[in-house]
């Protein structure tokens, strides 16, 4: 069966949601792992969006965290303010899906500026809430293709904080969600050890470890035990082909 590698991506990460988990859902990719694992697995699942959508359930794909169709339905609405402070810092919200331009080996995130801040050669779009969400979600996830210049072996800036400099340096600083417990990419998902380092803990249908040492910018280690996902069912390529993505705007 063919499929795509966003298809790929999309389809692991909504296999890493639980039922009846609380997820903060981001726009892109996330948004369809969460609105799948909703259909399928994870019945019991409860999306909250940015813009104060509590337990939203969109009759079709949202494009935007404040897409109307996130209200019909949904259990509560309320500001983004409230969304913040009472639920995710409360420690109300069980997974946060982020995303960035680079991804270093402890799981920081930067989505502020490639180079020097003071003196970037590119500068990005910055944190949004992701900063807020990698701090206090009791798990973050984050999709990316795998592409040696988004796995540096230190990020440019630390946008949004994964395991910092590993060992304990995180839970120093105060932050209670664990953070970074899984990077699914294109060809395996990286998960980190007691240290908080990134290791490649399974590979993609027709994906080796060569091609993702090839492709990370620092020398990745491999989980002794090392897993391989399952292909995507044809229910799962139907459910997002069909139903929430029909005009690929996100999928291709």
């Amino acid at each position: 069966m063919n499929y795509s590698k966003s298809e790929l991506m999309t389809i692991n990460a909504a296999r890493l949601l639980r039922d009846g988990d609380v997820v903060f859902v981001g726009v892109g990719l996330p948004n369809l792992a969460c609105n799948l694992a909703h259909r399928t697995h994870a019945p019991n699942l409860v999306m909250i969006y940015e813009a104060g959508v509590i337990g939203a359930r969109p009759s079709r794909l949202p494009l935007s965290i404040g897409d109307p169709s996130l209200v019909s339905g949904a259990t509560a609405v309320c500001s983004m303010y409230d969304i913040f402070s009472f639920y995710l810092q409360r420690g109300n919200v069980d997974v946060g899906f982020l995303g960035g331009a680079q991804i270093d080996k402890f799981g920081n995130i930067n989505a502020t500026v490639i180079g020097e801040y003071e003196k970037p050669k590119t500068r990005l779009p910055g944190s949004g809430g992701s900063m807020e969400i990698a701090g206090w979600a009791n798990r973050c996830y984050i999709i990316t293709p795998h592409q040696k210049r988004r796995f540096p072996e230190k990020v440019d800036f630390i946008t949004s904080a994964g395991f910092l400099n590993g060992g304990n340096e995180r839970k120093n600083t105060g932050a209670r969600g664990k953070g970074t417990q899984g990077v699914v990419t294109n060809l395996g998902i990286l998960e980190p050890d007691q240290s908080g380092e990134l290791i490649l803990t399974a590979l993609h249908p027709g994906a080796t470890t060569e091609q993702v040492r090839e492709n990370t910018g620092w020398n990745v280690k491999i989980a002794s035990e090392l897993k391989y996902t399952i292909p995507p069912s044809e229910e799962e390529l139907k459910i997002l082909r069909e139903d929430l993505d029909p005009d690929g705007i996100y999928l291709k």
